[in-house]
């Protein structure tokens, strides 16, 4: 029997994985250079290696998120892939949040390269894929 726990962490690392390939995959579709742990090991100077860490233990701690608590709040969606959609969206909401705070207390932003909208939109776009990963994996109770 698989727990709530196993299905959060696993969600997690699966959705990290997909939005991961998306970041990888942009500049192939037109969109700007995104590397989050490239960013997130610049913002604390720690090597990339600590970043990839700390990229895939966010993913892991929003999927338990939603697996005890984002699920219940929107147990009457009955879409997975519109509750993924909702999920992912406040997630990004959330880390904007949190990167202008990080930014804030560390000096600022790595600089970003491309246009800022095509940034934007390509991490909207691999928030919800994250959202919706999420959401198919952990099975509703």
């Amino acid at each position: 029997m698989i727990t709530k726990i196993s299905q959060g962490i696993i969600a997690g690392i699966l959705g990290t994985a997909a939005m991961t390939m998306v970041m990888f995959m942009a500049p192939m579709m037109g969109m700007p250079k995104m590397n989050a742990a490239e960013m997130l090991s610049m913002m604390t100077g720690t090597p990339v290696v600590t970043g990839w860490i700390m990229h895939f233990m966010i993913g892991i701690i929003f999927a338990l998120g939603y697996t005890f608590i984002f699920m219940d709040i929107v147990k009457r969606i009955n879409n997975k892939v519109l509750k993924g959609s909702i999920f992912g969206l406040a997630v990004f909401v959330f880390a904007q949040i949190v990167m202008a705070i990080m930014g804030a207390m560390m000096g600022g932003m790595p600089p970003m390269e491309g246009s800022m909208i095509h940034i934007l939109l390509g991490s909207i776009l691999g928030h919800i894929i994250y959202g919706v990963i999420v959401a198919l994996v952990v099975k509703e109770t």
